[in-house]
């Protein structure tokens, strides 16, 4: 079998090519425009960024990948999925909010923003996927909605899946409230009484009689819920929240899956930008200073050997000496984040034919 291609270059510029152009170049080098382009919908999954945190990516990125979708006589869409977590992107307005004052805004980019499932996270699809995990992945309707996907990433550490590459923010980003609920748990939400003012907001969103209200405090029937993540929305004093009870392990692997969900049977392409390397996600409403220095841009259709040829990359820089790391640990997000296990997204990738994890590297 033919190795991957993933396509590199370094943030070195010249006076005569800007750090755009070095992206185009790169995407075009990597064969991007190989893709038939012409009147398709192409939906360009990126993390927006959470106000406050100021290491996602620059909107000036996205624009050049919108600029080359155009090019080649696409119809490009920025998007993302709601958050199952509170903050400033758990609604369709306040993540398009969020976006706009991020530099995210159809003016600065050339196309439009569309949050994929709707304005309360519940607008999804059911995408078969027969998996270990995942039998029905939960998709963004807008997402699926897409005749090409082509992932934007920051790569970066994350505290539960040891990084966030091209599978994390295509399978984790792209699931709707419910599907985020699925990789993160077991599927079920929890009740934090001591912030529940019993108000009923999430028994009213309920279509199936889940939240009970006993002594002026919600409960969930967990027999009668489905999972859907609607009264997580729902809440004006977010006292519901997922369970976060799923291993870091079977997280990876549900990513995985719910990429695979997403990718088959269309066109798809990914670059990530490996660069302000946080030890934790861009989900977060601040951001620390980068773990490793800036190494550069990668590109592939494919993207498990993408997230590999990056997490390779950043295993042979030098670490900053103002973090704790694991002794001894040699790789750089396991000493980060000791409970996390990273390579079963690899892994599990490969097993459900999501990519390849012989990968060769090709510099320009």
């Amino acid at each position: 079998m033919e190795r991957s291609k993933v396509y590199f270059t370094t943030f070195r510029t010249t006076l005569q090519e800007n750090l755009q152009q070095k992206l185009m170049r790169l995407m075009l080098t990597a064969g991007m425009d190989q893709i038939d382009f012409e009147n398709k919908y192409v939906a360009v999954k990126l993390h927006f960024g959470e106000p406050g945190n100021l290491a996602y990516l620059r909107p000036n990125y996205a624009r050049t990948v919108v600029d080359l979708i155009k090019q080649l006589g696409g119809k490009p869409f920025l998007t993302d999925c709601n958050t199952l977590y509170v903050g400033g992107r758990k609604n369709a307005l306040d993540h398009l909010e969020s976006a706009y004052q991020n530099g995210f805004n159809p003016y600065n980019l050339g196309c439009h923003l569309l949050i994929a499932d709707g304005l309360k996270g519940t607008d999804d699809v059911d995408v078969p996927v027969d998996g270990d995990y995942v039998k029905n992945a939960k998709i963004g309707r807008a997402l699926m909605d897409a005749d090409i996907v082509i992932s934007l990433t920051h790569f970066k550490g994350h505290e539960a899946a040891g990084f966030g590459g091209a599978i994390k923010n295509i399978g984790m980003g792209g699931g709707s409230r419910a599907g985020k609920m699925e990789m993160h748990s077991a599927g079920k939400p929890i009740v934090y009484t001591e912030k529940c003012i019993g108000c009923g907001a999430c028994a009213k969103t309920c279509a199936h009689g889940a939240p009970v209200l006993a002594n002026r405090k919600m409960r969930i029937d967990l027999e009668k819920c489905l999972g859907c993540g609607r009264c997580i929305g729902a809440c004006p004093v977010d006292a519901i929240d997922a369970a976060n009870d799923e291993s870091t392990t079977i997280l990876n692997c549900k990513m995985a899956e719910y990429t695979k969900a997403i990718l088959d049977g269309r066109p798809h392409f990914h670059i990530s930008l490996v660069c302000d390397v946080s030890p934790v996600c861009d989900c977060y409403g601040v951001n620390d200073i980068p773990v490793i220095p800036d190494i550069g841009m990668f590109a592939s259709f494919d993207p498990v050997a993408l997230d590999l040829a990056c997490a390779d990359a950043c295993n042979k820089m030098p670490r900053s000496g103002e973090f704790e790391y694991a002794d001894g640990e040699k790789d750089l997000f396991h000493a980060l984040h000791t409970v996390t296990d990273w390579r079963a997204q690899i892994s599990h990738g490969v097993k459900i034919g999501l990519g390849s994890d012989d990968y060769e590297l090709i510099q320009i």
